[in-house]
C-alpha cells in the first residue's frame, strides 16, 4: 500500500452495525409499501381467510401464491437496491446517515458485479442466524460476509473518485 493511499484509508470512517441495521430497516420499509401495490397488480392480493386450512389442496396453494408473493417481493427489492447502489453508491437510507458503499481496496465506487454479488451475499450473511451481519459490529473494517463478498465497504461521505473529481470541477 503506498503512503498516499495508507494516509486516506486512516482518514475513512466506516459504518458501524447500528446505523446500517437502522438504514436497512428504513429501506427495506419504504421498497415494500412501494412494491406492494405492483405485486398485487400482478398476482391479486392473497389473504389466508380465503382458504379452507383444513384442505390439503387449498394450503398447497396457498403456499405456491405465498411463495410467488415472496419471490416477487425480494426481486423488485433487490433490484431497487442494486440499482441505487450502482447510481448513487447508497441506498436512501444509507443516504440519509451520509453514507456510500465502496470498493474496499480503492475506496471509490463500486462496480456493477460487486453491487449484485453484495446484494447476493445478503442470503448468505443471513442464513446462518445473521451472523454475516452481526459480523459488522466486530469487523475492524465493518465488513460483513456480503461486504467481505463483493470486496465492499461502507463509509462515511462519498467515494474517493466522486470527491477528486468534484474538488477537481470547483478548483478549474
Amino acid at each position: 500500500m503506498t503512503r498516499e493511499l495508507e494516509a486516506e484509508t486512516s482518514e475513512v470512517q466506516y459504518v458501524g452495525f447500528w446505523v446500517r441495521f437502522l438504514a436497512f430497516v428504513l429501506d427495506s420499509t419504504v421498497a415494500s409499501i412501494a412494491i406492494a401495490p405492483l405485486v398485487v397488480t400482478l398476482i391479486g392480493e392473497t389473504s389466508v381467510d380465503d382458504y379452507d386450512q383444513e384442505d390439503l389442496a387449498q394450503m398447497l396453494e396457498l403456499l405456491q401464491r405465498l411463495t410467488l408473493q415472496l419471490s416477487l417481493d425480494l426481486v423488485f427489492m433487490g433490484s431497487i437496491f442494486i440499482l441505487f447502489w450502482i447510481i448513487k453508491s447508497a441506498t436512501p437510507g444509507k443516504m440519509l446517515f451520509r453514507s456510500s458503499i465502496v470498493d474496499a481496496a480503492t475506496l471509490g465506487k463500486a462496480s456493477v458485479s460487486q453491487n449484485i454479488v453484495r446484494y447476493f451475499g445478503y442470503y448468505i450473511s443471513l442464513v446462518p442466524f445473521g451472523i454475516g451481519f452481526l459480523w459488522i459490529a466486530f469487523d475492524p473494517r465493518k465488513q460483513g460476509w456480503h461486504d467481505k463478498l463483493a470486496r465492499t465497504v461502507v463509509i462515511k461521505g462519498v467515494p474517493r473518485d466522486t470527491a477528486s473529481n468534484k474538488e477537481n470541477r470547483s478548483v478549474q
